[in-house]
């Protein structure tokens, strides 16, 4: 392994924060610019080592014409015992953090797909913008569902596991297809946005009618994500490498999208049926943790457990003191390997 990246001078970042990312092509050239470095930045995650993983990077062109970028992580030496399918959080990546996290996964048996959302990432698309939260959910079910179907994988269960807006977008996908997955991990769900970062009232109306009009402007007022979600001060200073991830204000019509998915999940959470296991900062002010208590409670899912950890913050695998992070990616693994086991020899069909 290269010597850890330092996270102070560093020319290449420097310049190419000053980099217009609002086109796949300039992301992609930018995350290969700095990828090496990325990955040797002194994070807990990305000390999980390669070894005995098989990686591979796709770009595939979708139902809808959209060019979506992949990536897969699989157990060099075995068969997957399941098929874990990773959905990110708002403005997130595949490409950043959750290579380590998909590391410790695949070393635990585990075959694991992940891919960036249209306008996020190295996916196609306007940088940050969600003109339709359906659509991109369309998007995710189609790339998962060939995944699935393809004969090696096609007789082993399958799980979601979505982050923050990904939990969002895991919960609809089986909303779509309840009885497709084997369960579900969720993180940080984001089935409420936290109160303090909604507009008041009237100017939330007022963005609400402009977003018709101006759907990509970015005029969303917005705090400082990074300082609400990494409790780590360390590991804070850290994010400015995730280069593509979207970082500016909101755009209007993807503000309005993520308020309508998130007030339509509240309705439904008493539809959500399969295995979930629920993980939560107690200090969490970017998604509220109160709501993952109600989706807990109101799940009619015979198979549900929730861990609510004190003090933590929003990013839980990325953000927080190490110890905590190992205890969070301890919790995950253990509930798969229970699921997996559970799960071997049933027969999980879409619908």
């Amino acid at each position: 392994m290269a010597p850890a990246a330092k996270l102070d001078n560093n020319e290449e970042l420097r310049r190419l924060k000053d980099v217009n990312i609002d086109e796949a092509s300039a992301r992609r050239h930018v995350r290969d610019s700095l990828k090496d470095i990325q990955l040797n930045l002194d994070h807990i995650l990305f000390k999980t080592p390669e070894n005995g993983i098989k990686t591979k990077e796709s770009y595939e062109v979708n139902s809808r014409g959209i060019e979506i970028f992949s990536k897969s992580w699989l157990p060099e030496a075995s068969t997957p015992r399941a098929l874990v399918c990773f959905c990110h959080g708002y403005g997130d990546t595949c490409t950043f953090f959750f290579e380590g996290i998909a590391r410790r996964l695949a070393l635990s048996g585990y075959g694991v797909f992940a891919m960036d959302y249209p306008g996020f990432g190295l996916s196609e698309g306007l940088h940050g913008y969600i003109p339709s939260f359906d659509l991109l959910v369309q998007d995710v079910l189609e790339h998962y569902s060939n995944i699935k179907e393809k004969p090696e994988f096609s007789s082993l269960p399958s799980f979601l596991f979505g982050q923050s807006m990904g939990g969002a977008v895991s919960l609809k996908i089986h909303l779509k297809q309840p009885n497709a997955w084997a369960g579900a991990v969720l993180v940080a769900p984001m089935c409420k946005i936290a109160d303090d970062l909604v507009p008041p009232p009237v100017l939330k109306q007022i963005l609400i009618g402009l977003a018709s009009v101006l759907p990509k402007q970015k005029l969303v007022p917005q705090k400082d994500l990074a300082e609400a979600a990494f409790r780590d001060i360390r590991k804070r200073e850290m994010t400015p490498y995730n280069v593509i991830c979207y970082s500016g204000k909101p755009r209007l019509r993807s503000a309005v999208e993520m308020l309508r998915t998130t007030q339509e999940i509240e309705k439904q959470l008493q539809k959500v049926s399969l295995p979930i296991l629920i993980l939560h900062g107690e200090a969490d002010t970017v998604t509220d943790p109160s709501v993952s208590r109600e989706l807990y409670e109101k799940a009619k899912s015979a198979d549900k457990k929730i861990v609510l950890y004190e003090n933590a913050y929003h990013s839980l695998l990325e953000g927080e003191p190490d110890d905590m992070i190992l205890r969070v990616l301890s919790d995950i693994i253990s509930w798969l390997d229970e699921h997996s086991l559970q799960a071997e020899g049933s027969v999980v069909t879409s619908v």
